[in-house]
């Protein structure tokens, strides 16, 4: 055979590339044409990758660079990563990143910090590295490390330090385990899996640098472990140990869509709910991948994309991208390993396990079948029933006797444990309410079916929720919650005796509560009608009128109002969202899940507590401080204003620019531009309150604190807004019909409704000062 020089070689290589870029790859919904190879080197290219034009899916098309390598090397395109393995089952790729580490350009001025960028693989492929299979890891003295995403957002960092005293040691640190024991090293996981990151690096100390070589790498788990003598030691001068090859794990999916394009592009509702896996429904242009007859469609969601892979059904094995390619497994093949001690019989998709013929017993354990004699089994039989029979009953009574005697016992354990009698005597003063607070476990049974699955209606971060009707026919709903720990009871059920006693028609009623179980149990009015999230994100076009949506915040606000300055211990709910606001029949607000909440001493302005909530609606100051004020509830609520203001997903909405909603919320109303991501439907509804309720939410969504308004004041302006709003659709109407006599009625009548509708009377110097402070 003629070799070529190298530089024809070269030119090859470049001319391959260039035309695998202009090749159509194969359509989904069609496996591999045939005669594709399967292999580079020693690695298997399982459909739906490929190393030929013509013979993957697009985007899943690698390289096998056989020109100086022996043997090939199966390469991600024109990246430093190099593939190892491919797995289908877990939707993973195993590859090494020849380059070794970062490469960091320092500022040539101050010297102190640095820039870099972790290559990666191509942002529209399907690649994203593994957030749970890899980690930041960092060689260095003294030196801080972050990664950021492609908008400037931080994803994650870690500081690796180096005393001044490890200098007169020579820098020789030592590595307990041979793993990274914080000295001269730092690891982290990686929370956003992305195809490439960029790397901000910062000098802590310029004046001692120390002896450990600096390197960035994004590894597999594991892999330092045993490498860390070696790459802490001072490098000797042809030292290569930096760039080295490192493992790092990739996840991948078909049909792979950046979130932010797909939440932007108003895409099918399908697309829009995170949701890529093809329905029959979807007609032709949405084939699926998943060709095997024996395999099944999986979403796949995270914070960065969303796409889909295909996994074979259980009791099948093999290759879910291509006809025929999921086989069953024939488990009698290794029976023991499934379990199967007896007579193993293969099925489609599962095995059955029996005794065989003329034996009996259990074949699922080891020795578990015995040969019987049918004629003595009889007899046998026959003349003990009768003794049998009798001996039964007695056991059936004696254990329904002993069943019972231990409930009651175990119910009056939890009872103490749960400090029933502290709560007997937080109420002891009004005894209506001692008697109905403590609910018997037997009541709840009997009101849920013994918490049958179908009377669930829900559950949470706090408990699952089930229906309930009580002998008295009130209607309730019976909050189970998770399992808590001794030293929170007290706080517990003192919550539970204060909220026992808040009567607003805004906040769900709390009727009782049960402390007869492990944990307690609450008993809540049922609100029939769900959550303001379930009706605001509602498919179609059109959600809730604009002045159902007014009318619904302004209730919001006045129940928080009465929470915190109303009661005796101000209340604050740690956990405002739309899926906590509950709406009955008439669409009435009720806030309910008082789960996180927590009371504060009036005297008292906040209290330092462990950080609870929901992403989106979490306000910064009290995560990043761990100080829990009132503020913490009007940053909240100011979230769920812009979102009945825009039908956004706080928790899940990303700007082009990668803000979050109450971030890009506040730039359009900044530069006047709110029309961008107003609802269609709010913007054609509502008038000049649209901007009046903006500006109150961007108030309320301050960063700092203390910029913040209090919520009695977003109750009066959220109440001036409302009354403004029925004012002048009232006036329109009475117009219409130029009625002088109309007129002076309807003056008198929206007094007297102002009146009925405000829950407490303010000044009309307060009313100047608030409408100062937020202008309309």
């Amino acid at each position: 055979m003629t070799m070529l020089p190298a530089t024809a070689a070269a030119m090859v290589v470049v001319v391959v590339q260039l035309m695998w870029s202009a090749e159509a790859q194969v359509a989904v919904g069609s496996g591999p044409p045939a005669g594709c190879p399967d292999r580079c080197g020693n690695v298997s290219v399982p459909f739906p990758f490929g190393i030929r034009d013509g013979c993957s899916l697009a985007g899943f098309g690698l390289t096998c660079d056989t020109t100086s390598n022996n043997p090939p090397r199966l390469m991600i395109g024109n990246s430093t990563l190099q593939v190892v393995n491919i797995s289908l089952a877990n939707s993973t790729l195993r590859a090494v990143d020849i380059a070794g580490s970062v490469n960091i350009t320092y500022d040539v001025v101050s010297g102190t910090t640095g820039n870099g960028t972790w290559g990666g693989v191509a942002a529209a492929g399907p690649y994203v590295v593994s957030g749970e299979l890899n980690q930041l890891l960092v060689t260095a003295c003294n030196l801080q490390v972050t990664l950021v995403g492609s908008g400037g957002n931080v994803i994650t960092g870690c500081s690796s330090f180096c005393s001044i005293n490890d200098m007169y040691t020579g820098g020789v640190f030592r590595s307990p385990g041979n793993k990274c024991a914080g000295i001269g090293c730092c690891q982290t996981p990686i929370s956003i899996g992305r195809p490439s990151y960029s790397v901000k690096v910062t000098v802590m100390d310029n004046e001692y640098r120390g002896e450990v070589p600096e390197a960035i790498r994004i590894a597999e788990l594991g892999w330092f472990d045993g490498l860390a003598a070696d790459l802490l030691k001072k490098p000797a001068a042809n030292d290569t140990l930096r760039r080295n090859p490192v493992p790092v794990v990739l996840d991948w999916a078909v049909a792979s869509t950046g979130l932010v394009v797909t939440l932007n592009a108003g895409l099918n509702k399908q697309a829009a709910n995170n949701w890529s896996c093809p329905t029959p429904g979807d007609g032709e242009a949405r084939k699926s991948a998943c060709l095997s007859s024996n395999s099944l469609c999986v979403n796949v969601a995270d914070n960065y994309r969303n796409g889909y892979v295909c996994r074979c059904d259980k009791g099948y094995d093999g290759n879910p991208y291509v006809a025929g390619g999921c086989q069953d497994i024939n488990e009698c093949e290794r029976a023991k390993e499934y379990g199967c001690f007896g007579e193993c019989i293969n099925t489609p998709g599962f095995f059955v396990c029996q005794c065989p013929r003329g034996a009996r017993g259990n074949a699922t354990i080891l020795n578990g079948c015995t040969k019987s004699n049918l004629g003595l089994t009889i007899g046998v039989g026959i003349g003990s029933g009768a003794g049998l029979f009798i001996l039964a009953l007695g056991a059936v009574f004696l254990t329904r006797k002993i069943k019972q005697r231990r409930a009651r016992t175990l119910r009056q354990k939890f009872f103490k444990q749960n400090r029933g009698h502290l709560l007997q005597q937080l109420v002891s003063q009004k005894a209506d309410i001692a008697e109905r607070m403590i609910i018997p476990l037997e009541e709840l049974e009997k009101a849920t079916n013994n918490f049958d699955e179908s009377r669930e209606l829900g559950g949470g971060g706090h408990g699952t929720v089930y229906k309930g009707i009580l002998s008295d026919l009130h209607v309730v709903a019976i909050k189970k919650s998770n399992v808590t720990i001794q030293r929170e009871i007290d706080e517990f059920i003192n919550e539970v005796a204060i909220l026992s006693q808040i009567n607003h028609r805004n906040v769900v009623k709390l009727f009782g509560c049960c402390l007869e179980t492990e944990v307690p149990l609450l008993v809540y009015e049922f609100i029939s009608n769900g959550t303001l999230y379930h009706h605001l994100h509602a498919e179609g076009p059109t959600s809730l009128p604009w002045e159902d949506r007014l009318r619904i915040a302004t209730e919001t606000a006045r129940s928080l109002a009465y929470l915190h300055s109303a009661v005796s211990f101000p209340i604050i709910h740690r956990d405002i969202k739309s899926h906590n606001i509950l709406l009955d029949g008439s669409l009435t607000a009720k806030v309910s899940d008082f789960g996180a909440s927590r009371c504060i001493p009036a005297e008292q302005n906040g209290v330092t507590t462990a950080i609870q909530g929901t992403l989106g609606y979490l306000d910064p100051m009290y995560y990043y401080t761990g100080r829990l004020t009132e503020k913490s509830d009007i940053y909240s609520f100011g979230v769920v204003l812009m979102e009945l203001l825009t039908r956004k997903k706080p928790y899940s909405y990303r700007s082009a620019e990668d803000e979050s909603l109450v971030a890009h919320f506040s730039t359009l109303h900044a530069q006047g531009n709110l029309g961008d991501i107003l609802d269609a439907q709010v913007m054609e509804e509502g008038k000049k309150e649209v901007n009046d309720v903006a500006t109150l939410a961007v108030a309320c969504a301050k960063l700092k604190a203390e910029e913040r308004p209090t919520m009695r004041q977003v109750e009066m302006t959220l109440e001036s807004i409302r009354s403004s709003s029925l004012q002048q659709e009232v006036l329109h109407s009475v117009s219409t019909k130029k009625s002088k006599e109309h007129h002076v009625s309807w003056n008198h009548a929206i007094s007297e409704g102002t009146n009925l509708e405000t829950t407490r009377q303010y000044s009309l110097e307060e009313e100047y000062l608030l409408s100062s402070r937020y202008p309309r």
